[in-house]
């Protein structure tokens, strides 16, 4: 799973991520039935965004249903998004496009094991696989394929341009972005909406481009590899501001948007993508009942590792594991057996080897950053976002639902 939308369990109400597992179970399953087991793996944070708007705007179009068992819940039951919501099924469409482009972006990159001829080949012919079957979904749902494919390619044309601009390389992904958000108002009748989810999608599409090449920029750098901010000479106090100003405008859209069920949407694309570009550009200060997340980018590559249990110690490596072994068939194989038994396997140097089910496959986002709920403020009393009066089972939403 892929994406810079994660919510922790703690940092939201309750309820509220239980609707979220919700869509992400309910994406998962869609693309299992009607694409395959293998087609799982592009389950895509981001893409059920999509899923979670279209329901915001008309509930009665992603209809609950209950879930066998499933080890990615530690083998518990779930409601979830029904497999033939249109929401869900368009989220499924996208995901598969636009990783069947990651894949490609990856084989002309030669990043990693895709250097290798054979991986490629083989890699390439799944790419080919899952743009057909995403080209297929979206078509059923009334979505143009080619607002995607045609995006994928024009990125990687651009790429070969000099001179341009950084908005100009970020341009392909706000369109895609844009195109998709949008169609959820076709789905859920209310058309009005459309012009002000473009605008959502392309903020959205535009920090999850900056969000990515930060994130890759060290090794980018290291390894020769493309990078839109190397390639346009940008630092990272202009990508971050071109974020901060994608936030604000995805703040305002969404306080414009016609929805029947505001609390997710505001939710995912108000706080948690805020918390991915403060992650990513560097350390937040920690606040009460926030889940206060390490930063990951080049701001916070000195930080030291900490342990969820002792904030001020590095975390060492069991010296009991064997060591990792280099890229070759057992590492492949290995990773081959993790993600078909959804995490269950660990191979013998994995460090969660030995944790309980839960532990190992947990899909609910959380970084384990063990300052999620450091205290409760008492801001909880009364949200409206929960049923019942009560909000939330670790205290952490702001209360602006």
């Amino acid at each position: 799973m892929f994406g810079i939308v994660r919510p922790c369990r703690h940092g939201m109400c309750g309820g509220l991520f239980a609707a979220w597992m919700a869509h992400l179970c309910g994406l998962c399953l869609a693309l299992r039935d009607e694409h395959g087991h293998a087609a799982r793996l592009v389950t895509n944070y981001d893409g059920l965004l999509v899923s979670v708007l279209t329901e915001a705007q008309s509930p009665a179009l992603s209809p609950r249903r209950k879930a066998a068992p499933c080890a990615l819940r530690g083998f518990s039951g779930a409601e979830v998004v029904g497999a033939r919501a249109e929401g869900v099924r368009l989220a499924a469409a996208t995901s598969l496009i636009l990783a069947s482009g990651k894949v490609r972006d990856h084989i002309a990159d030669g990043d990693g094991v895709y250097a290798r001829r054979p991986v490629a080949a083989v890699a390439s012919r799944v790419a080919t696989r899952w743009e057909s079957a995403g080209a297929r979904t979206a078509a059923a749902v009334g979505f143009d394929p080619a607002v995607l494919t045609d995006a994928v390619e024009r990125q990687t044309r651009l790429e070969a341009v000099p001179d341009l601009t950084l908005l100009d390389l970020t341009g392909p992904t706000e369109d895609a972005v844009a195109a998709a958000f949008a169609h959820t108002a076709t789905l859920a009748g209310k058309p009005h909406n459309a012009d002000l989810l473009g605008e959502v999608g392309r903020c959205f599409g535009r920090i999850a481009h900056l969000v990515d090449a930060v994130e890759d920029l060290a090794e980018d750098r290291a390894t020769g590899a493309y990078n839109p901010l190397l390639a346009t000479g940008t630092d990272l106090a202009e990508a971050r501001r071109l974020c901060d100003d994608a936030l604000l405008g995805i703040r305002l859209a969404v306080t414009d948007l016609d929805l029947q069920e505001r609390g997710l949407v505001k939710a995912l694309l108000v706080k948690e993508v805020r918390r991915s570009v403060d992650r990513v550009f560097g350390p937040e200060a920690p606040a009460v009942g926030r889940c206060s997340r390490e930063g990951t980018g080049p701001a916070a590559q000195e930080a030291p590792t900490r342990t969820p249990h002792d904030p001020g110690k590095t975390t060492p490596r069991d010296p009991g594991l064997p060591p990792e072994p280099g890229w070759g068939p057992r590492l492949c194989f290995a990773l081959s057996f993790m993600a078909c038994t959804c995490g269950l396997y660990r191979p013998p140097w994995d460090e969660d080897r030995y944790k309980s089910c839960g532990e190992r496959l947990d899909c609910g986002g959380c970084d384990a950053c063990g300052q999620c709920c450091n205290g409760c403020s008492g801001c909880c009393d009364v949200c409206s976002c929960c049923k019942d009066g009560g909000c939330c089972d670790g205290c952490g939403c702001d209360c602006n639902c």
